[in-house]
């Protein structure tokens, strides 16, 4: 379905009628084709030409580094003890269920900056004790042909460490994978997967936490990528993506929005599972004793329970946030976006206000678009259409189209209410001493690995490969919510959440954000508005709600209940 091609700038020109250039853009050297490329007759089976560029998508994570914010309340860094508390791993690891036997593999454009991260990480976390755990490094070549995947080294980026650990942590005895490939006009981690998805026998999982808005990547590249992944469902692979970093608009990044309401197009298809972010709520309400102990286990954990979760977003267009300084709205003269609190906050202690932080999620709306005009950008048509395993949950959106998230992990970071995931990167950070020194980080990043690894516990309590764990996903959401919600599954609850939840529903928080641009920006006011899906209302896009909802899907995992009550079958297609 997809043919990888090599020429010169010259050759390309004639080829598709497109001049590949040297840019400049913001300080950074690229290449890129100016125009569209052409078709010629002779190839009217191709939907096109998926890269002639070396813009990359972006790593989902957020790097924030120790120690602790002098400015957070307090500061409680989430190690895999923790994960395995709050979201109910350890009657799995009791039972035997660890990953035995299974792999995970994480697809990556760069390799582990060292292996002995991964070993002090389990090692510092008592992950070493499950002995079956392993990590290798692949270059997974194509099933014939010229081999397009070399290695690709080591880059400046913790991506693939974190990835390799924080899977490792929710599958403690499984094989991690690392397949990296080196990044042409071709994404690395694009070309390890489909040739992953090409080997006569495909691995059983699948995690990617890279990203790109539907809009930019284009609909050739869109349409690649969910060609593969249709592929790799039908061969009975389970594939996770991260459904970015970015709140309701992944087009921009670390910066007010200014392009409207995306998607991430590698987490959009029908094909895949899109997992969103939260945060934890305790902060907020008061409440960090009832969940913390002030000490730590031998493997460092603190959490005592399960803890109240929200929608992950600390950009100054969450409500709660707002709430909590004392601003009667985020946005307006007077809101919070418009306050000198978010410019001191933004500036002094890094709280990324005035930014787009926060775990992405929305409706599929520009998976295919078509040029207007010569050197302006495509207009969306259309996303990908709504999948039939999205349906028969409380809060789905009929709007005709693959909504976003499908289920989240905590995913948030320091600041400011105390929380971030701990990792082993020695690139100019020290591994050793308490973890709290350690380097930390957030991201749908994190949350995708994990997620992968819950897998890994599902098929190896059944035996085989699973697919699109949608299926499952979706049909068991529909039992435990009913027709109004489960008052006994929401997550506000916290402490108090029924036992039985196989979902945590998130109904806090929203995963809105600043904007200054024209489309889908709700400002009456001051320089920034914030994202909406009127203009000229407010109608925060998007809020966390009963059932289903656009900030958090499903909500979060509880990891046991989940894999014990999985419904066994063999789905065929993936759609």
């Amino acid at each position: 379905m997809v043919i990888d091609f090599s020429g010169t700038a010259g050759q390309v020109r004639t080829a598709f009628h497109t001049e590949i250039h040297n840019l400049v853009v913001n300080g950074k050297n690229h290449i890129a084709n100016i125009s569209d490329p052409q078709i010629p007759a002779a190839l009217a089976a191709v939907v096109g030409i998926v890269s002639l560029h070396d813009f990359r998508p972006k790593s989902q994570y957020t790097l924030l580094g120790p120690p602790c914010p002098i400015f957070s309340p307090q500061c409680y860094p989430v190690v895999p003890a923790d994960l395995a508390t709050i979201f109910n791993f350890n009657p799995l690891f009791k039972l035997g269920l660890t990953g035995s036997g299974q792999a995970i593999t994480v697809v990556e454009d760069a390799d582990l900056y060292s292996y002995n991260d991964w070993k002090t990480f389990r090692s510092k976390f008592g992950l070493s004790g499950y002995t079956g755990g392993s990590l290798t490094t692949v270059h997974p070549s194509p099933a014939s042909g010229t081999n397009n995947c070399t290695d690709p080294g080591y880059d400046n980026y913790a991506e693939t460490t974190l990835d390799a650990e924080w899977a490792s942590a929710a599958a403690p005895d499984a094989l991690i994978v690392v397949a990296s490939c080196k990044d042409t006009a071709t994404f690395g981690f694009i070309i390890a997967a489909e040739n992953l998805i090409n080997q006569e026998s495909p691995p059983a999982i699948i995690s990617m936490s890279y990203g790109e808005c539907e809009r930019a990547n284009g609909t050739s590249a869109n349409a690649a990528i969910n060609s593969a992944y249709q592929q790799g469902v039908a061969e009975g692979v389970s594939i996770f993506i991260a459904a970015g970093d970015q709140d309701a608009d992944v087009c921009d990044s670390n910066v007010p929005a200014t392009q409207g309401l995306n998607v991430n197009a590698y987490a959009s298809t029908p094909y895949n599972v899109a997992v969103g972010g939260t945060d934890f709520l305790d902060t907020y309400r008061g409440e960090n004793s009832t969940y913390w102990n002030s000490t730590n286990t031998s493997t460092y954990g603190s959490a005592k329970s399960y803890i109240p979760e929200m929608a992950w977003n600390d950009s100054c267009g969450s409500q709660l946030l707002a709430k909590w300084l004392r601003f009667s709205t985020t946005y307006g003269s007077s809101g919070l976006c418009n306050s000198p609190v978010a410019r001191v906050l933004d500036t002094i202690f890094g709280f990324g206000l005035l930014t787009d932080a926060g775990g992405s999620g929305g409706p599929s709306s520009c998976a295919q678009a078509v040029p207007l005009l010569e050197g302006q950008p495509p207009v969306c048509i259309a996303g990908w259409p709504k999948p039939s395993w999205q349906s028969g949950v409380v809060g789905i959106p009929k709007d005709g189209v693959r909504d976003l998230p499908d289920v989240s992990m905590f995913a948030g970071w320091l600041s400011p209410w105390g929380h971030a995931y701990v990792f082993c990167w020695s690139n100019g950070y020290s591994c050793s001493g308490a973890p709290s020194t350690w380097p930390m980080a957030s991201g749908t990043s994190f949350a995708a690995p994990i997620v992968a690894g819950i897998q890994a516990l599902v098929n190896q309590n059944w035996g085989s490969p699973q697919g699109n764990p949608n299926y499952a996903y979706y049909r068991l959401a529909a039992t435990e919510y009913g027709k109004s919600g489960s008052k006994d599954c929401n997550s506000s609850r916290g402490n108090k959440v029924a036992s039985t939840c196989i979902f945590y529903d998130v109904t806090a928080g929203d995963n809105d954000a600043p904007c200054t641009g024209t489309e889908n920006c709700y400002r009456p006011s001051g320089k920034y508005g914030v994202l909406s899906t009127s203009d000229s209302a407010y109608d925060p896009a998007y809020t966390a709600t009963t059932g289903y909802d656009l900030a958090t899907g499903l909500g979060t995992i509880n990891a046991y209940n989940l894999v014990v009550n999985w419904p066994f079958f063999v789905p065929c297609c993936g759609n």
